[in-house]
């Protein structure tokens, strides 16, 4: 057997040698020559998986070691018999805490008083859910939009995404990247926010029109941004303008890459009839990054502000991104994974 691997998926080396051989390039870099004589391709979102790069392949599953799929033509691969798996739910705990460490740290900067705010979540899922729950813990009001959800579960508790803009304070992206949703965040979109509201886009770049994020700028108090439209060649205009900008970061917890690595392999395994691996999960090797549990409720904003910054002091990763904003692949490549807080 062989299998295909992204180099920069932690914690995978080794683990198949005893039972295949592996072959690790750059996600980027991956060819359709590389995949003539594969079985399996374990990935992240840096490789497209598309009929140009699997047709006439003996691949037969393919395993995403992230949330999104968006970079796989799902379709072609179920035409076509390859089994594919993601990663749902497993950097939600790292996503919920960069966007409380972003918001509370740029209310800290500029004198924003969050007291009292209602946040908005657009999109309710593995990530979204996290959001609510912290929210709901800081003592937010909480708007939440998901129409999947809705239709599913009834309107109890949803609202619609013109009331969500129209009412909330902050607004907050969680939704897959998908025909529906691709440019969402557009010219209408950031019309019917409330002036002076925040807002953060943590989930996929393309969700956001970035020509329309930066006329509707004026109006916003705050714009944290961790992923965006061609990366890596990011908008250096839209850079400079907003108050936090990371490189596509805000999942990269420790627990979440052992999480995602963990449901690529036992898939992998699955489906080579690697029984050894099937309840694989990677053994944690660095002391110092378990989660951490924290207790903010009777804390100021100010000394919230200074405890999530403390366990993950966003600045730098804000920091390092705006002096070399080329680097965006080698800042990712070479993250220093944070431990994640729950409380």
């Amino acid at each position: 057997m062989k299998i295909l691997a992204d180099k920069y998926i932690p914690f995978l080396t080794g683990v198949f040698e005893p039972y295949a051989e592996v072959i690790y390039k750059n996600g980027k870099e991956i060819r359709h020559e590389d995949l003539v004589d594969a079985d399996a391709l374990i990935i992240r979102t840096r490789t497209q998986c598309n009929e140009e790069l699997l047709g006439g392949t003996p691949v037969k599953a393919i395993a995403t070691a992230t949330i999104g799929l968006d970079h796989i033509d799902l379709p072609w691969c179920k035409a076509n018999g390859i089994e594919v798996c993601n990663a749902p739910g497993c950097n939600a705990g790292g996503v919920m805490q960069y966007v409380f460490s972003a918001l509370y740290g740029v209310a800290a900067r500029k004198g924003i008083h969050l007291d009292g705010m209602t946040l908005g979540i657009v999109g309710v899922g593995h990530v979204g859910s996290k959001v609510e729950a912290m929210a709901k813990y800081l003592g937010f009001n909480v708007l939440r939009c998901d129409p999947p959800r809705a239709a599913k579960e009834g309107q109890k508790g949803f609202v619609s995404l013109d009331e969500l803009l129209a009412c909330s304070d902050i607004v907050t992206l969680h939704v897959p990247l998908q025909e529906d949703t691709c440019k969402m965040a557009g010219s209408d979109f950031f019309e019917k926010m409330k002036a002076g509201a925040i807002f953060i886009n943590a989930a996929r770049g393309e969700l956001v029109d970035e020509a329309a994020l930066l006329d509707n700028f004026a109006k916003m108090q705050a714009v944290i941004i961790d992923t965006w439209n061609n990366e890596p060649d990011v908008n250096v205009e839209l850079l400079e303008k907003v108050d936090i900008a990371t490189p596509h970061i805000a999942g990269y917890s420790y627990q979440g890459k052992l999480n995602g690595t963990a449901s690529a392999v036992q898939f992998i395994a699955k489906e080579l009839g690697i029984d050894e691996l099937t309840d694989f999960y990677p053994v944690s090797d660095e002391p110092g990054l378990e989660a951490v549990k924290l207790d903010l409720s009777g804390m100021s904003q100010g000394q919230i502000a200074s405890t999530l910054q403390y366990n993950y002091p966003i600045f730098t990763d804000d920091f390092m991104f705006r002096t070399n904003p080329c680097g965006f692949e080698k800042l990712r490549s070479e993250y220093s994974y944070r431990k994640e807080i729950y409380f």
